[in-house]
Formats: C-alpha cells, structure tokens, sequence
C-alpha cells in the first residue's frame, strides 16, 4: 500500500504545485484549503503524513496541529510559512509538529523532507528499532550512529545529518545549495563548506575516495549516494 499525504493550504497555486511535488516521489495525495475541512478528511482517512499551512483563514495551522494532537493524533506534520520568524518555528515544534519550511520553498527538498519523515514514522511504528539499511551501511535513527559491514564509523554533527540525508534519499541528486539549505539552514558559511565535508565522508566510507562508489559526484549537477 502506497503513502499518503495530506497537503493543506488555502492558496491554490501553491496548492496545486505541493500536490504535483508529491505525486512526482510516488506518494498519494489529497488536498485541502482550509482548516476546517482538513481536519473533516483526517477524521475520516489516515494520513501517512500532513504538510500544513500556518497562515489560512479560520482555523489556521496550529489550531489544526493542537486539535489533532488533542484527538491522539499522531501522524507526523511539517509546517509550510512565509513567516520566517523562529518563534513561529519554536512553537510550532512545541505543540506537536516534526518539521518546519519556509515558503518560497524548494519542491526537491520538500519531496526530501517528506520522505524522510515518513520513513522515520514508519520505522519507529513497526518496532524495527529505527535502523535504516543501504547496502553495506546501517544508521540508528534513535542513537544517531552510522555503520558500514557492522562496523562503527564515528562521524561529526554535520557529517551525521548529510549522511543520513544521503540513507534517506538514496539515488537523490542534491546541488551544493540544497545541501546548504537542508543541513545548514540559515547559517553562513563558506562556499567549499560542503566539498569539505563531502571530501570527510568519502575518507571515511569509501574504499577509494579518489574513486568513490558511494558519494558519487554529478558533474554540474550535485552529489548522489548510490549503493
């Protein structure tokens, strides 16, 4: 049975874009303009996860995260703004959502962000002790260690969260710039930041990383992990 999304927002380009976005990495979507109604369709059909708009009229989306939260409700949300204000991002996070983007907003990395998060659900739902498994390599969701052959390999905070970007997203084209946005945020840092780190990982994982197998570079494009 495949996934399926519910997509919230009350305009409807954006609408209609979230839904195409979705439907391009194979899930199922429905959609809703409101509040009110989005909370009619979970009510009535269970959602693998929610992507929400925060600003709508009526019932906006924190009313819509703290009712369904209230209700036991506990498929995973990530919250669509174009306000970019951290509080806003806190307690969104406070009252029960997973994740948070700013509008304007890269279709690729929303399409990431979902199906990582579902993955991750889906993972600590079936008990299967949150261990992701790509060829040779094993990462422990809860304990956030990552393995090859068995095999511990010790890795920095932003090592660890390109790597589990690339378990999630394996066969993913990502550019320098979506790195940036998904690892680093709204940090600043230096342009050869991410060939450095790139450079780090495949030290440590490859058997040749002046050949890499498995972070392989697609020249113009970006980096991939293959497997």
């Amino acid at each position: 049975m495949s996934n399926k999304v519910l997509i919230v927002d009350d305009d409807d380009s954006v609408l209609t874009m979230l839904y195409k976005v979705i439907k391009s990495n194979g899930i199922d979507a429905d959609t809703s303009s409101s509040g009110e109604s989005a909370l009619a369709l979970i009510a009535e059909h269970p959602y693998d996860l929610i992507l929400l708009d925060i600003n709508m009229q009526g019932m906006d989306g924190f009313q819509v995260i703290e009712a369904i939260r209230k209700q036991g409700i506990k498929t995973p949300v990530i919250i669509l703004s174009g306000r970019a204000e951290d509080y806003d991002m806190l307690y969104g996070l406070d009252i029960g959502a997973d994740d948070y983007i700013t509008k304007p907003f890269n279709p690729i990395i929303v399409g990431a962000k979902v199906k990582a998060l579902i993955r991750r659900s889906k993972n600590a739902l079936d008990g299967s002790a949150d261990i992701i498994t790509a060829g040779p390599f094993q990462y422990n969701t809860s304990t956030l260690r990552f393995y090859k052959n068995g095999e511990e390999i010790l890795l920095s905070a932003k090592e660890n969260a390109i790597m589990k970007l690339f378990i999630d997203n394996e066969n993913r084209i990502f550019s320098k710039d979506m790195l940036y946005d998904l690892i680093w945020g709204e940090s600043i840092i230096d342009e050869n930041a991410i060939m450095v780190y790139i450079n780090r990982l495949r030290a440590k994982i490859e058997e040749n990383p002046s050949n890499p197998q498995y972070i392989q570079t697609v020249r113009g494009l970006g980096y991939r992990f293959v497997v």
